[in-house]
């Protein structure tokens, strides 16, 4: 995105979404049922996400490891104080930490939708870590959308 763009931030943007894909995800699951409807929207959205991270990956300079830094340093300032964090280890080699607090989550539970907001929110980590490959390696077991006490973010992060 150009620096003239006026960017939202993120919390809002998926409410937005939220408001457009809720109405859409409950008619198919009158006509559908809910596993296949929560199946179609899964796959469509998710590779909507993955197709778009990986577009704003391609228009970033640089090798990998830039492209998904670059990525970063454009979501963080949209991310704000939506989330908690504790920075476990952040060095040249490894960025862990968990996410311990999250207002996506807390939005998605209240509309009693942690799966969509799993498919709009979390998955977005790995699919911005795809734009990292090989030099950006994540891994997360757990979420809070999930249910888990707090988000376990794990990146090994590979010198070129």
């Amino acid at each position: 995105m150009s620096d003239d763009t006026p960017q939202i931030p993120l919390l809002d943007e998926v409410k937005l979404q939220a408001k457009v894909l809720l109405p859409v995800l409950r008619s198919l699951r009158e006509r559908l049922g809910k596993a296949e409807a929560d199946r179609l929207i899964g796959e469509a959205l998710t590779q909507w996400s993955r197709d778009l991270y990986h577009r704003i990956g391609a228009e970033k300079p640089g090798d990998a490891r830039g492209k998904w830094d670059a990525i970063w340093a454009d979501l963080r300032p949209r991310i704000g104080s939506a989330i908690d964090r504790d920075m476990l280890r952040d060095d040249a080699e490894v960025r862990d930490y968990n996410v311990t607090r999250c207002s996506y989550a807390e939005f998605f539970k209240a509309l009693g939708e942690p799966e969509l907001g799993g498919i709009l929110l979390c998955d977005i980590d790995f699919h911005i870590a795809e734009v990292g490959e090989p030099a950006i390696e994540f891994r997360r077991t757990q979420t809070i959308m999930q249910g888990a006490a707090y988000c376990d973010f794990r990146y090994k992060l590979k010198q070129a």
